[in-house]
């Protein structure tokens, strides 16, 4: 009998998971550990849909360190309150000192 294979989401999910607390990652660097560099966006559909499947989302962020998964939160400013509770310092949907707060998969798994 063989193992289950994840799919992309769930591998995607596996990686978030690992996603340090006060740390934050981009959908592209978790794409690229995948071996799907090109994936980013598919990684940020993931993300949409992780609720309830016990995945910080909140720590994944654009490649510039901006919110742009916010409105997948409920409440306004939830993704941010979330952040900011563990830290991380956020101004203008912006991360501040995003490299300080950067976590690369494929430096750290």
């Amino acid at each position: 009998m063989q193992p289950k294979t994840l799919n992309f989401f769930e591998k995607v999910y596996e990686v978030a998971k690992q996603i340090p607390y006060g740390k934050v990652t981009s959908y592209g660097a978790i794409a690229t550990f995948l071996g799907a560099a090109r994936s980013a966006r598919m990684v940020g559909y993931a993300m949409n849909g992780s609720v309830a499947k016990d995945v910080p989302a909140h720590r994944v962020v654009n490649r510039k360190g901006l919110l742009t998964g916010k409105h997948h939160f409920d409440g306004t400013n939830l993704m941010q309150q979330l952040l900011e509770s563990e830290g991380v310092k956020v101004l203008e949907n912006q991360i501040q000192d995003f490299d300080k707060v950067f976590w690369d998969p494929s430096k750290e798994l």
